[in-house]
């Protein structure tokens, strides 16, 4: 179940964060959004409420606001919400705008009847949420943290070697082979480099000492950033001791965080130029549910420290000047506002052709890459 869970969560909620700061912008300006949509194909879930349809669909890797424009069709499909009306819909309102009813829309709730400084509010409402909700779970983990762990085990999941030796939560680890375990460190280095291999442990229950082995499993551990390593897990929990940080030393740690993580996806780029980062090394969307799952299995912090992570990276590719993404888009608006007119039909078909082609090429690489991973390791 949490195999399914946590890549939902997290792609769900940086997915929703996205398109709800692009539909609030489009509401403020006026400017007509007749569908709200989290993922893509065919709903399994929808309702309307006044002038826009809200839907929960199949396919919950990214979602869109459609929003009125006189490039209806195109403007639709680079949001992902290209659709064609055969027939009229089950909750046909005749008082209703199109696509649900028959009345025209104003022309003054066009996206491009919007002044530009509007357009682009409304274009970078999406990343500036993804970036708050990042900046927001990062202050809440510098607030709250993990002082450090514990050679007290915290819980021994079932179905691992830790279980099957014996251990039981509220054991501790005195030792590892023999040598001493002075910090929670130094016990998961023994393990995480010791696949395969049999450890000697030796752990005080209540006043009792006993000696445990067990064996590591070799495990395939996913980075956010896709890379991929194997390692040795017993299936132990480290206990944890917990602190709080005056507010201001949050506020300024979680600000750091957030701009480290803001620098990841130049550094990937940059690697990516100079070929200290392979092609193959990147990951996409099963690689991302990996991660996800492997942090809900680590603890609410991980789980919500892959979401700040993943949103602010999010926020920094959408604003890369490439068609189709935000910052693609943003560049479009503030060339036609520097021509005094809209670039021809072609000239945007073009546009949006190289832009797709970018996105799909990039798409099969980590797909690619992740299914690869899976059929022959990495």
């Amino acid at each position: 179940m949490l195999a399914w869970i946590a890549p939902l969560a997290v792609f769900g909620l940086v997915v929703f964060v996205h398109e709800l700061g692009h539909f609030i912008a489009a509401k403020l300006f006026g400017v007509y959004a007749p569908r709200f949509s989290i993922g893509f194909g065919p709903a399994l879930l929808k309702w309307r409420r006044r002038e826009t349809e809200y839907k929960l669909a199949v396919f919950p890797l990214g979602g869109y606001v459609r929003m009125a424009s006189r490039l209806d069709e195109s403007s639709a499909f680079l949001e992902g919400g290209a659709e064609e009306q055969a027939e009229l819909p089950a909750d046909y309102d005749p008082d209703a705008m199109i696509p649900f009813g028959p009345k025209p829309i104003p022309p003054n709730r066009w996206f491009e009847s919007k002044p530009l400084p509007a357009r682009l509010v409304i274009m970078l409402a999406g990343v500036t949420m993804n970036l708050i909700l990042g900046w927001a779970i990062n202050v809440g983990l510098a607030k709250f943290y993990v002082d450090h762990l514990t050679t007290r085990v915290s819980e021994v999941p079932a179905g691992h070697p830790a279980a099957a030796a014996g251990f039981k939560a509220k054991d501790s680890i005195l030792a590892v082979n023999g040598r001493p375990a002075t910090s929670w460190d130094s016990v998961y280095g023994t393990i995480s480099h010791s696949a395969g291999v049999p450890l000697r442990f030796e752990v005080l229950r209540d006043t009792q000492r006993l000696t445990l082995t067990a064996t590591p499993a070799e495990t395939t551990v996913t980075s956010p950033e896709g890379k991929q390593e194997r390692i040795g897990r017993v299936g132990l929990i480290a206990g944890q001791v917990m602190t709080q940080a005056p507010f201001g030393e949050a506020l300024k740690n979680g600000t750091i965080a957030t701009g480290e993580m803001a620098t990841f996806v130049f550094t990937a780029l940059r690697g990516l130029v100079t070929r200290e980062t392979k092609v193959s090394d990147l990951g996409g969307p099963i690689a991302i549910a990996q991660s996800s799952v492997q942090a809900a299995r680590e603890g609410p912090s991980v789980l919500l420290y892959l979401i700040a992570l993943i949103s602010v990276n999010l926020a920094v590719f959408n604003l890369l000047p490439i068609p189709i993404l935000d910052g693609g888009q943003i560049v479009v608006q503030v060339i036609e506002s520097a021509l005094g007119r809209p670039l021809s039909d072609r000239t945007r078909e073009y546009i949006a052709r190289a832009g797709l082609g970018f996105i799909v090429f990039l798409f099969l690489v980590v797909n690619y890459n992740d299914i690869r991973r899976l059929i022959v390791g990495p």
